[in-house]
């Protein structure tokens, strides 16, 4: 891979890339006894949302315009989040395809009243698809890694993104053929 993607092609329109840094954001918020669930610790709902709302800011900075979830892979729940820890949801493009970009976030918590480092304590990988005003589908620039950990990110994305596709093929091929065998779902 080099260190620039190559311009996004619509026809004759060339759509300049975007460095990884331009779309970068960090959300932050403290948790309080209104996101908890049933064993007192913060919802696992509520922690989706933020990495949601992080991500779809992302997303739309990058593409420049609106961009709606498509899907979220691999959320990972690594430790419980407490009331009273103020959490930061860092995302970030990972990368990009014609109409589509997988966005990485890391979930960070620390007391809201220490100075301690924060800890990370969940991450998730979301793929988000841009859209025009009537909901179509519309070209994303090219993101462009500037670091080597960027670079590496890019590189898992594509991993993903080829098992993504091809879970979804064997899963079509499967229904299709239980339909054939007279199977109904």
């Amino acid at each position: 891979m080099t260190d620039q993607a190559p311009a996004a092609k619509s026809g004759t329109t060339d759509i300049p890339g975007k460095p990884t840094s331009a779309s970068r954001t960090t959300l932050s918020h403290i948790m309080t006894h209104n996101d908890t669930n049933l064993l007192g610790t913060v919802h696992g709902g509520v922690i989706m949302k933020l990495v949601d709302d992080a991500a779809g800011a992302v997303a739309g900075r990058h593409s420049g315009g609106p961009a709606v979830t498509a899907s979220m892979d691999e959320m990972a729940f690594l430790e419980p989040v407490r009331v009273g820890d103020l959490v930061h949801v860092k995302a970030q493009v990972n990368w990009t395809g014609r109409t589509s970009m997988e966005v990485g976030v890391r979930v960070l918590a620390e007391r809201w009243n220490e100075s301690t480092p924060a800890t990370q304590v969940g991450s998730a990988y979301l793929v988000f698809a841009a859209v025009d005003a009537d909901g179509k589908p519309r070209l994303v620039p090219p993101v462009l890694p500037e670091t080597e950990r960027d670079k590496r990110r890019y590189q898992e994305a594509e991993i993903r993104r080829t098992h993504r596709l091809a879970r979804r093929q064997e899963i079509m091929e499967l229904r299709e053929k239980r339909a054939a065998e007279g199977f109904e779902d």
